[in-house]
């Protein structure tokens, strides 16, 4: 498992938004509702000088929209979007979340457990978590990755 140190800037997510109350498989079915209904948000998103997507997001939140980790890391919102332009407005039926900066710790998403593994690499280091793990799929590889904050900028 490699560990890479990332600063992002506050950074735009327009998505579909659900929460752990609306049932197993949830997070699923928003990002099947995002992806089939992406033309609705396409011309919001950002892009990068070839006209590539920066990003594809599942971000995460506590219920009171503060960026906190899920409680237990059992319960909170999901927002599966695209990073879009800051002055973007979501259309009817999309969320718009503005993300703080932070220092994040990202890995490959690449195994079953990579959460609980990354968990453990953060106790034994002494670091703290300072909010919500976001995944990230970068548009140009294909890869996923998950992204734990460290350090609110």
């Amino acid at each position: 498992m490699i560990v890479q140190s990332v600063v992002k800037e506050s950074f735009t997510v327009i998505g579909k938004e659900g929460s752990t109350l609306d049932g197993g498989g949830f997070i699923q079915k928003l990002w099947e509702d995002a992806n089939s209904h992406f033309d609705q948000v396409a011309h919001l998103a950002k892009r990068d000088q070839e006209g590539n997507l920066v990003g594809v997001w599942g971000v995460m939140s506590d219920f009171s929209r503060s960026f906190m980790p899920w409680d237990n890391f059992q319960n909170g919102l999901y927002l599966a979007g695209v990073e879009c332009i800051d002055s973007a407005e979501a259309p009817d039926g999309w969320t718009k979340w503005i993300v703080p900066a932070y220092e994040y710790l990202r890995v490959e998403n690449d195994q079953r457990d990579v959460f609980s593994q990354m968990l453990q690499y953060m106790r034994e280091k002494d670091i703290a978590l300072v909010g919500a793990v976001h995944d990230f799929t970068c548009p140009q590889t294909g890869k996923d990755y998950m992204l734990f904050p460290i350090r609110k900028l």
